[in-house]
């Protein structure tokens, strides 16, 4: 069997090409062949190992986040019949283009990361090829059974979906780095948050989370982006510069430790756009329990399990935010059940392992 992995971006910079990649790499080391097919300014060939590799291809621009490179099409037309099996990531237009100029007749597995959502305009011109896609696909993979059976776009294909939970290697770190993130923070109950400073995430809730908890909690939000003005201005007059704090860029060598040195992950996000969220189970896999929200017709409250690996909450409501916080963290002996639960789950459904496991049994 020789599967063929297609679309998104080299180097990784994001959750679709991550997942790609860690397919690629987790089913070769079984000894089946993989490559992974994608875009690049910087065109190279890679050898992961004795079965895998990546085909990065030229790009010449970048456009509403899709790679214009004619490339992939020749590409594909050349090597497609090779392969037993093509994993097409969706969205990405150049990826579904290649696909279907490529003449390629085997096996299709559609993997639906998310809807299209911020570019409507596209979307207008993209839509035929979508639903072609939709049609010519044999099996349509989510990383959640949510999102795949709300999608508006997949209603009458439900004969042929299943989901694939994402899944991470265990994250690891020194005592010396717990200890380091937790002196800044003396006697505090520690609220990690991470991800681009962007309105998706809706931050601003967190920050008006932290008016209704007491001042044994700090809030400490991860990462960077363009709402890092307007969110500093807004701890600054809500009064909460005592009790939250915008870190910046964390390094992924620090990652790990911030997972573990803090007493709760919150993932305040506020629209679909944020389809499954890796920083939930990253902060499982550390025992910590996860504060989210109940986006419509996102997977990310089915991630995080109400009332066992953490709660969930309506989106755009920091008191909320801050009465989950405080539920899970006010008694040692709840906030234990909710630790071993979300360490529990996270094995059950997010190891790296069960995904590549799970990923052959639809091959």
């Amino acid at each position: 069997m020789r599967i063929l992995e297609l679309g998104k971006f080299w180097p990784i910079g994001g959750g679709v090409e991550k997942v790609m990649y860690d397919i690629t790499r987790g089913v070769s080391a079984k000894g089946i062949d993989v490559d992974m097919l994608c875009a690049s300014f910087d065109p190279q060939t890679i050898q992961i190992n004795e079965h895998g590799r990546v085909i990065a291809v030229k790009s010449y621009a970048k456009k509403a986040a899709t790679m214009i490179a004619p490339a992939m099409i020749t590409k594909l037309r050349e090597i497609c019949n090779q392969y037993d099996i093509v994993h097409v990531h969706h969205p990405d237009p150049m990826a579904a283009l290649a696909l279907f100029l490529s003449g390629y007749k085997g096996k299709v597995i559609l993997h639906w990361h998310s809807d299209i959502l911020s570019q409507k305009f596209f979307l207008a011109f993209y839509k035929p090829l979508q639903s072609w896609l939709i049609k010519r696909a044999d099996l349509i993979l989510g990383t959640t059974p949510v999102y795949v059976a709300q999608s508006p776009y997949l209603q009458k294909v439900q004969d042929k979906i299943n989901y694939l939970p994402i899944g991470i290697e265990d994250m690891t770190c020194t005592e010396a780095q717990i200890h380091k993130i937790k002196s800044q923070y003396p006697g505090k109950k520690i609220v990690f948050s991470l991800g681009r400073l962007v309105p998706y995430k809706g931050f601003t809730y967190l920050i008006d989370a932290a008016k209704y908890l007491s001042d044994e909690y700090h809030i400490v939000i991860g990462g960077t982006g363009p709402l890092k003005e307007e969110l500093t201005a807004k701890i600054n007059t809500t009064g909460v510069t005592d009790k939250v704090s915008l870190i910046g860029f964390v390094p992924d060598e620090d990652i790990a430790a911030w997972y573990n040195a803090c007493d709760l992950f919150c993932l305040s996000s506020i629209w679909k756009t944020e389809a499954f969220a890796i920083v939930q189970i990253e902060a499982m896999s550390c025992s910590k329990p996860i504060v989210a929200t109940t986006i419509p017709e996102s997977g990310v409250s089915w991630v995080n399990a109400h009332g066992i690996s953490g709660l969930n909450v309506v989106p755009e409501d920091g008191k909320a935010l801050a009465e989950a916080i405080s539920s899970i963290t006010s008694d040692p002996n709840v906030y234990e059940g909710f630790s071993k639960k979300a360490k529990q789950r996270f094995e059950e459904n997010f190891r790296f392992e069960k995904m590549i496991e799970k990923f052959l049994s639809f091959c």
